[in-house]
């Protein structure tokens, strides 16, 4: 009965130090490169695109880039600060991506979407900033 309670302890105890160790250096140049090696793949599978599509898919590898650059820091450094600019880096990176799309309607249809996409942008900051 000891037994199994003291492992079930230990086990605990390991899981939690391991998830409360924060990474390298080495590991967080290597994500770094591997976010931008992805961002040039992504950038480079638009160039099939036309348009506004080409726009929205650049804008969505752009983004990507942005929030994995601060998921890796945010994982660098885990504090309160870093988790709060990653999510307004997530915000900003939705509200970019929305208002581009956007622009495929004409007219009223392009600014209600516009406008649309400012409320939930200024939705999640605040959010953002509530968590802080």
């Amino acid at each position: 009965m000891y037994i199994k309670t003291f492992t079930a302890v230990a086990l605990c105890a390991a899981s939690a130090f391991a998830s409360a160790q924060t990474m390298t250096k080495a590991e967080y140049d290597a994500g770094k490169q591997r976010i931008e090696m992805n961002y040039k793949n992504a950038k480079k599978a638009c160039d099939t695109v036309k348009d506004n599509a080409k726009d929205v898919c650049e804008q969505e590898a752009k983004g990507k880039e942005k929030v994995e650059k601060a998921e890796l820091e945010h994982q660098y450094q885990n504090t309160p600060a870093n988790a709060r600019k990653l999510e307004e880096v997530k915000a900003d990176t939705a509200y970019d991506i929305a208002k581009e799309k956007c622009e495929d309607q004409a007219g009223d249809a392009e600014k209600v979407c516009k406008a649309d996409a400012k409320a939930v942008h200024e939705r999640a900051v605040n959010a953002a900033k509530a968590k802080a």
